[in-house]
């Protein structure tokens, strides 16, 4: 229950300590339960816990891409909406948000078989997105649509959440980095010094985790931007929108200008503010 981690802050209002895995968690799965409907959401330990207002807005602005204003699932513009999730993780938010919110059909890819079985025991405790949404494993780590799209498929849209580091040294380096800055501003608020282990590193968990293949790949987001790009030319026929979040300002150039080369004809960049985070949607057709 989420009422066991929180507590009243220095401003007098109720909060969580968002260095504590398992209270991130809990949180995720209360939002989705009271906003959403989604029930029994949960993660394996060490799974990527995605923030779900980021994830919301992401979906927001897919939908008025597709120009669709308004959130009644029984539209029949929603209806046709066939949505292609790269990458769903453990959590399975994107499809489960979309197929909540506006209805849409949904393929949710992975290469992670822990991850998709994951996302499907959620499914079963929510029978009516699980009729909309569809999982596939994907076979080859060097392929991204390959052998998810069917050759007599269409989708409306695709998104994508990069890995956001070259190897498993950098991802653990980031975590630490975190983990140091959250326990750095809640000793501060506190008044109290910070408590590091013998290697200098902070002790408590990292909030969100992630699993090796959520967080990164060969190459890093930059590379798998460069392969997502690349393999979306071979799909032009069969994909209206594609996108996916840019978390490294200085990747979102060389994307665009890779885009461009390959001939789209329309691509769009898409701000995201949530607090004081900046996210970036890069967004194509070739239609």
């Amino acid at each position: 229950m989420l009422g066991q981690y929180i507590h009243i802050n220095k401003f007098g209002n109720p909060s969580i300590d968002y260095a504590d895995a398992k209270a991130v968690k809990t949180l995720n799965a209360a939002l989705l339960k009271h906003h959403y409907q989604i029930q029994h959401w949960n993660i394996p330990d060490g799974a990527l816990c995605s923030p779900v207002p980021g994830r919301i807005d992401y979906i927001h602005y897919l939908a008025e891409l597709l120009e669709i204003t308004d959130s009644n699932p029984a539209d029949t513009n929603h209806a046709k909406v066939k949505m292609l999730d790269i990458g769903t993780g453990a959590n399975g938010i994107y499809p489960l948000l979309a197929s909540q919110i506006y209805g849409w059909d949904c393929v949710a890819s992975d290469i992670n078989e822990q991850s998709l079985a994951n996302v499907s025991k959620i499914l079963s405790n929510n029978p009516v997105l699980e009729a909309k949404i569809s999982l596939r494993l994907q076979p080859n780590k060097h392929h991204i649509f390959t052998d998810i799209i069917h050759s007599d498929e269409h989708f409306d849209v695709t998104l994508c959440n990069p890995p956001f580091h070259s190897s498993a040294a950098e991802a653990r380096k980031s975590s630490q980095r975190k983990v140091h800055n959250l326990a750095q501003n809640k000793q501060q608020k506190s008044g109290q010094k910070t408590v590091t282990s013998q290697h200098n590193e902070p002790t408590p968990a990292l909030n969100f985790g992630g699993f090796d293949v959520e967080l990164w790949c060969s190459g890093g987001e930059k590379l798998f931007l460069k392969k997502l790009i690349r393999e979306s030319q071979d799909f032009k026929t069969q994909c209206h929108w594609f996108s996916s979040l840019v978390s490294k300002a200085e990747n979102l150039k060389d994307a665009k200008k890779q885009i461009q080369k390959l001939g789209a004809t329309d691509l769009r960049e898409i701000e995201m503010t949530q607090g004081n985070k900046i996210t970036r949607i890069v967004v194509w057709t070739f239609q």
